[in-house]
């Protein structure tokens, strides 16, 4: 059962999809069109679930759920995505490009460039990355933007620029 995201409580189960790209208007209205029909009728063991989407930021797409969903009703979920993906003509699977919030809005920098980007001075462990692994609608709203030293990205960061 759709719901309007804003009325899921934030323990609702978030998934964050990021695209190769950003996403145009008309993209966005084939990939609504598609995750409407599926949340509309996106179920547990039978049972509907509120649900609901949001396309963020001209790059993301947030499926949440609040409600226990099983590996089926997971599975069917990622198979929507995919089908919006490739009725847009836009990839949400690669998972190789980082997300940095940046005053342009999003920068996507691929995971291979990113010593060299810290090594440079471009990026520092205080500069704003998607954090597209929460889990929560909570966390969405609290942690999705933060500081990469904050994050699994801490790990590529040179020590000297990950404030104590």
């Amino acid at each position: 059962m759709l719901i309007p995201f804003h009325q899921l409580p934030a323990t609702s189960r978030v998934w964050i999809y990021q695209a190769e790209r950003k996403i145009t208007s008309a993209e966005k209205g084939i990939i609504s069109e598609v995750l409407t029909a599926f949340t509309q009728g996106w179920s547990v063991h039978g049972q509907p679930m509120e649900t609901s989407f949001e396309i963020r930021h001209d790059h993301f797409i947030v499926l949440a759920a609040n409600d226990h969903a099983s590996g089926c009703s997971i599975d069917s979920s990622v198979r929507a995505v995919k089908e919006a993906g490739a009725a847009a003509g836009v990839d949400f699977f690669n998972r190789t490009n980082i997300a940095f919030q940046t005053t342009g809005g999003v920068t996507l920098v691929p995971m291979g460039d990113l010593k060299k980007k810290y090594a440079e001075g471009i990026w520092s462990g205080t500069t704003p990355v998607f954090d597209n692994l929460v889990d929560t609608k909570g966390k969405l709203d609290e942690a999705w933007v933060a500081p990469a030293g904050d994050t699994w990205l801490k790990r590529y960061i040179p020590a000297e620029s990950v404030l104590p």
